[in-house]
């Protein structure tokens, strides 16, 4: 697994999200990420409709499953969730938002 090097303490998000990005190249990783996000959306959402807060218990579990796959698999490094959290879940939603607008595949 290979290391990438320890990030400095960014000091805000615009100077994160590009060493966020350098640790998300691979395409299956990214794919991987988005297929996670849409599904935290999804359980989001449906625990509004159902009234059923327990739905809120698979949203970590679906959230991280899908974006760790892709890191220890296929991107072959440690999710930056473990170096800066806040700034990786806000990336996490950037890029997905990023990817339904096509500007990463």
């Amino acid at each position: 697994m290979k290391q990438s090097p320890t990030p400095q303490q960014f000091s805000c998000f615009s100077a994160f999200y590009p060493y966020y990005l350098n640790e998300h190249k691979n395409r299956t990783c990214r794919w991987l990420h988005f297929i996670g996000t849409l599904l935290v959306i999804m359980l989001s959402l449906l625990t509004v409709y159902w009234s059923e807060p327990k739905i809120l218990l698979f949203v970590p579990v679906v959230g991280y499953g899908f974006a760790w796959i892709g890191h220890f698999i296929f991107e072959k490094n440690r999710p930056a969730t473990f170096k800066a959290p806040f700034y990786s879940l806000l990336a996490d939603f950037r890029l997905f938002a990023d990817m339904l607008m096509g500007k990463y595949h």
